[in-house]
Order: structure tokens, then sequence, then C-alpha cells
């Protein structure tokens, strides 16, 4: 019996693999529309397994009630990012509808401001929610990096491993693991990545033009970053004080406990030794 009696894992199971479903159907368009190859299909595969993988460890970990509109906003996003994923790989071997890609990715960014929206008009706001969100924004970036990279130049994937090498770093310094303060800036950021990316994929710009622009992207991502690694460093909390600092507390509770346990052995003592004297 599951300790949550409104946990309903078929329920969960369900909409995870319509999600997968749906993204399938989504490589055959792409596939029958524009002869995709083993490279793109593959990809796409590889993507979709992953994402159901991944999304339903992470709900039989949290346990949510339901799967929430604002998650299915969000899935809807992730399947048009596998589909941008497969036509990034296929375009190694021959160049993808530069309107389709385009079009793919416009939507998919549009989105983006959708499910936060619908999670706090629906009152759905959850950590997975937004973790969802944050990995599906993090690895569209991730594919537009590399699409881009292939006419600018590998500089470009700095902007998609950024995030990967912050939690690869916050495994070996567990203070950048630390809640960072709300941010208009740090958004704003954020989005501009998306943005300026899928601009310079369209080519609509001179190739100058699309280096200056994805070079400032890169430029203020590099500011947020250090920006908010600098926060982090100066409200840290080293691992070794706070555990000096909970062994303390121990040992001090430690000795009042023990004098506690002599006073009332005290009192005792000299309760018998008055009724001795009586």
């Amino acid at each position: 019996m599951a300790l949550n009696n409104t946990y309903d894992a078929r329920l969960l199971a369900q909409e995870t693999t319509v999600g997968a479903g749906l993204q399938l159907l989504v490589l055959a368009l792409l596939g029958t529309a524009i002869g995709m190859g083993p490279a793109g299909w593959l990809t796409g595969l590889a993507f979709a397994l992953a994402t159901w993988a991944v999304l339903t460890r992470a709900l039989r970990r949290s346990r949510p009630r339901s799967f929430g509109p604002a998650n299915r906003v969000t899935l809807g996003r992730a399947i048009l990012v596998g589909g941008v994923t497969a036509l990034v790989a296929d375009s190694f071997e021959s160049s993808p509808p530069v309107s389709l890609l385009v079009g793919l990715t416009a939507v998919a960014l549009i989105l983006d401001g959708v499910d936060g929206k619908v999670a706090r008009r629906t009152g759905t706001s959850t950590a997975l929610g937004a973790r969802f969100d944050m990995e599906v924004d993090a690895f569209l970036i991730l594919v537009l990096s590399v699409y881009v990279s292939m006419s600018l130049g590998p500089w470009v994937l700095l902007i998609g491993t950024m995030r990967y090498a912050f939690v690869a770093a916050a495994r070996v310094l567990p203070w950048l693991n630390a809640a960072l303060p709300h941010s208009m800036a740090r958004k704003t950021v954020a989005a501009l990545q998306g943005i300026v990316l899928l601009v310079a994929g369209a080519g609509i710009m001179p190739l100058e033009g699309n280096a200056a622009a994805v070079l400032l992207a890169l430029a203020s991502l590099i500011w947020s970053f250090g920006r908010d690694i600098t926060w982090l460093y100066r409200h840290r909390h080293p691992v070794g004080e706070r555990e000096q600092a909970q062994e303390r507390a121990q040992e001090t509770e430690r000795v009042l406990e023990q004098e506690r346990v002599l006073e009332q052995e005290q009192q005792v003592r000299d309760g018998v030794r008055e009724l001795v004297e009586a």
C-alpha cells in the first residue's frame, strides 16, 4: 500500500507513457517530412527514452498527487526539444529545413513562460515541476549551442555546457547547492541565450552579426554565473564548521542533561535524609 493514499502511480505512469508516445509521433512526422537519417532517429529515440526514464523515476521519488497542468506544458516543451535534438543530430549528415528547426525551437521558447504561469494560477507549483522546467531549458540551450557552433566555432558550446559544469562543480563544492535569491537579471540572461541562439541558427543576420550577438550572450552568461557563484561563496557555510557547531551543541546538551540528573539525585537524597531525621 502506498504511504500517501492520494498517490496514484498508474495515473502518473499513463502521463509519462503518453508523453513518450507523442515524442515518437513527432519523430515519425519529422522522419516522413524530411527523410531523417539514422543519426536523427537514434538521437531522438534516445532522448525519448531518457526523458521517460528520468521523469518516471523523479515522479516515484516525489510522489505527487497528480501530474498537474503545468508539468503537461513542460512535457509538451520536452517533446518539441526532442524534435529539435533529432533535427540537430541529423544536420551532421544533411542540412535540415531551417524553417522547421526554427519553428519548433520558437514554440518551445514561447512555452517556457507558460508553464510557470499555469503552475502559479492553478496552485500546482512543485520542486519537481521547477526542476523539470529547468532541465528542459538547459538541454534546449545545449542543443542549440551545438547547432550554432557548426557555423561559428566550438566556443559557442560554452553557452550550452556552462550550466552542466556548474552542476558538476557543485558535487565537489557543496556550498554551490545553496538556494539563490530571486533575480530578474538571472532570468533575463537565461532567456536571452535561447533567443540569441535561435536567431543565429536561423541565419537571418550576417555571420559577423551572429558572432557578435552570440559573444554578447556568452559574456552576459559568464557575468550571471560569476555573480551567483560570488554570492554563494560569500554566504557559504563550510561543512566542517557546521559539523563542529552541531557537535558542540550536542556536547552542551549532554552536559546539561547530566547536571539535571545529578540535581534530581541530590533532591532525592535530601528528601530521604529529611524523612529519616523526622
